[in-house]
């Protein structure tokens, strides 16, 4: 007898679901036998995904662009998807971006943006779907941190400052929520092998007269197993979180930073 897929029934929200570390997300969540929905601002590399994730499963994809930093079109959004499915089982906060730049050539309006993708829409998604989780009596809230949210790494201190508050927000809410039947925890990859890295590895090379091979080395070697982190680990995690057998863990902010057991 076939063993039944372990999150079969549930629907799960990931954000920025369209690439990267999201689109790993996505299709693990679907191969474990959730029903999908992918949130991004660019909808061809959403509905490429959700392709993607019919040709390999028989889950149920369904997509909306979004943008998760206008609080209005987030709530619009959640409402109408909790009226249309029903209460979402899963949140994966995954949207985020980072541009590097010295303490003092930071301006306020790249300070802003970059709170405003990593950690305000965190808040935002997340303060959108509580209450239909909190009636339903469960949830799963993952939220895509960064081992930035737990260290300090230079050039980079407004993307630091919005993971570091994820993982406070990820701490906080997991207290209110313990006894609701919900979980709120935050992955905490270091430098992952996604479309955003490779920007990062242009831009370095770019900057410094570097080749991008030497820059993604140097990348590699920050992290903790000497070797970028592939989405597919960070996915695992997630899937992992949204289990059963992660019924108990909440309040977590676990580290994925490239080592092999």
């Amino acid at each position: 007898m076939t063993k039944p897929s372990p999150l079969n029934g549930k629907l799960a929200i990931v954000t920025g679901g369209g690439r990267g570390i999201g689109r790993a997300v996505a299709m693990t969540l679907a191969a474990r036998g959730a029903e999908l929905i992918l949130l991004g601002r660019t909808e061809r590399s959403l509905k490429t995904t959700a392709v993607d994730i019919r040709n390999q499963s028989d889950a149920t994809v369904h997509v909306r662009t979004l943008d998760v930093t206008d609080g209005d079109a987030v709530d619009q959004t959640f409402s109408g998807l909790i009226a249309e499915l029903g209460p979402p089982a899963i949140l994966v906060n995954n949207a985020g971006g980072a541009e590097s730049a010295p303490f003092t050539a930071l301006d306020r309006d790249n300070w802003d943006a970059t709170l405003a993708v990593n950690l305000t829409s965190v808040y935002a998604c997340t303060h959108a779907v509580l209450p239909a989780m909190i009636e339903a009596g469960y949830g799963r809230i993952i939220n895509i941190a960064s081992t930035a949210g737990l260290e300090g790494y230079p050039y980079v201190a407004a993307y630091c400052a919005a993971k570091h508050g994820v993982v406070g927000l990820t701490r906080s809410l997991a207290l209110e929520v313990e006894r609701k039947g919900i979980t709120v925890n935050a992955v905490c990859p270091g430098y992952t092998d996604t479309e955003m890295l490779q920007a990062a590895i242009r831009k370095i090379a770019a900057t410094t007269g570097r080749s991008e091979a030497d820059a993604r080395d140097e990348l590699a070697a920050a992290n903790t197993g000497g070797r970028l982190v592939r989405p597919e680990e960070v996915a695992e995690m997630v899937a992992a979180l949204c289990g059963p057998a992660a019924n108990s863990v909440t309040g977590q902010a676990l580290e994925i930073t490239g080592e092999d057991s």
